[in-house]
């Protein structure tokens, strides 16, 4: 699925989230910065939007990407080819569920829109967990369910009836984002989400909420 949507990921992303993805990104890295982190790991990394905007961010930081679907990596390195930042990402083909690292090498990870569609989401923690050192952090952003009533029954017509029909025209692929909004649905956020960066060895986790809450980012550390 993904490798069918990868040409028109990035601009579906950005057209049906009204930009705003774009400023939950920069959150997310603003936060992840606090340590300085030298060398991160992004995963579910799809077309490496993340790993950019982080480079780009920073002078110093290098970033090793990982997704399962190979033609996301393919306009991802495409991307990172014409911007002249193939030095300092670098993606590869591989499944949050078995990092093809060893421990303790990276100073931080993000994921962007991923963990729900880890096969196996508390296998997935627990590799990141692996390869991240001493003192390393976990950046996740990932949507919710907004609990006001008002903005839920907007979120939920949004998202389950002009969010589909709009990315089955644009992307060409009838269940894409149909898949979507289920796996959100599906999804264990919040204080659920804590409770499992805890079982995979995380401490000091934290969520706060984006945008009325249609999104949170989650941070933890490896201690």
């Amino acid at each position: 699925m993904f490798n069918h949507i990868a040409p028109r990921y990035d601009f579906l992303n950005h057209l049906l989230s009204f930009g705003i993805d774009k400023i939950w990104r920069k959150r997310l890295i603003r936060g992840l910065l606090k340590k300085n982190p030298e060398k991160v790991i992004d995963v579910a990394t799809g077309t490496a939007d993340l790993a950019i905007a982080l480079v780009k961010k920073s002078d110093t930081v290098y970033v090793d990407g990982v997704d399962i679907a190979e033609a996301m990596l393919t306009v991802g390195n495409q991307k990172l080819i014409k911007k002249k930042l193939d030095n300092r990402v670098k993606l590869r083909l591989a499944s949050a569920e078995n990092l093809p690292f060893s421990d303790y090498q990276y100073d931080a990870c993000m994921v962007a829109f991923g963990v729900r569609n880890f096969e196996n989401p508390l296998v997935g923690l627990t590799e990141i967990f692996r390869v991240l050192k001493l003192g390393g952090t976990i950046n996740v952003l990932e949507f919710t369910t907004p609990k006001f009533f008002l903005v839920k029954f907007v979120y939920q017509f949004y998202f389950t009836k002009v969010l589909p029909f709009i990315g089955r025209k644009v992307s060409g692929h009838s269940t894409a984002y149909s898949y979507l909004p289920n796996s959100v649905e599906r999804f264990k956020e919040r204080n659920e989400f804590i409770d499992l960066l805890k079982q995979a060895g995380f401490e000091h986790a934290s969520f706060k909420l984006q945008s009325f809450g249609i999104a949170a980012i989650y941070r933890a550390q490896k201690v």
